[in-house]
C-alpha cells in the first residue's frame, strides 16, 4: 500500500513515521546474471551455479550491491512525492548485509522516515530500511538512505 502525498509540506508530516512494507520480489538467477554483466562482478558464487552449490550457501547468492540497488523499485511502492520538481538519490549513511540472498528468494522493504530535513530549493529525507528475506532469519540489508526532493 502506497502512501501519496502532494508537497514538501504533506512530507514532512510524515517524518518519524511508519512507510509500511513493499511487496515481495523474486530475486532471479537471470536478475543476478543480468547485474553481474552490468558491474562486471562475475565472481562464481553469484554466476556459477553449480560450483556455488558446493560453496558456503550451498547456492548462488545475489551481490549485495544488488540487494541494495533493489531499494529504490521497493522503495517507490511505499511512498510516492508529487508536485515537486526533482527527486535524487543523494546517499547512504549506514548499510549491512547480514544475511545472502540465495537465487529464487524473495524479498521485500519494511521502512520509515526517519527524518525530513530542509536544504536550499527543497528538503532531505532519511529512511530507515530493513530488506527482508522471505522465510529467512536475517534480514538481507539494513540500511539508511538519503534523498532529496526540490520545490
Amino acid at each position: 500500500m502506497s502512501i501519496t502525498v502532494n508537497g514538501l509540506d504533506e512530507l514532512k508530516k510524515l517524518a518519524g513515521g511508519d512507510l509500511g512494507t513493499s511487496e515481495w520480489i523474486e530475486v532471479t538467477q537471470e536478475r543476478i546474471n543480468t547485474f553481474a554483466d552490468a558491474t562486471g562482478d562475475h565472481q562464481w558464487i553469484h554466476v556459477d551455479p553449480q560450483k556455488a552449490a558446493e560453496g558456503p550457501f550451498g547456492a548462488p547468492v545475489a551481490h549485495g550491491y544488488l540487494t541494495l540497488s533493489l531499494f529504490i523499485p521497493l522503495f517507490t511502492e511505499l511512498l510516492e512525492v508529487e508536485g515537486v520538481s526533482t527527486k535524487v538519490n543523494y546517499g547512504l549513511n549506514k548499510v549491512r548485509f547480514p544475511a545472502p540472498v540465495k537465487a529464487g528468494s524473495r524479498i521485500r522493504l519494511v521502512a520509515s522516515l526517519a527524518s525530513v530535513e530542509d536544504v536550499p530549493g527543497g528538503v532531505q529525507i532519511a529512511v530507515d530500511g530493513t530488506v527482508e528475506i522471505d522465510g529467512g532469519g536475517k534480514p538481507a540489508a539494513v540500511l539508511q538512505s538519503l534523498s532529496r526532493f526540490y520545490a
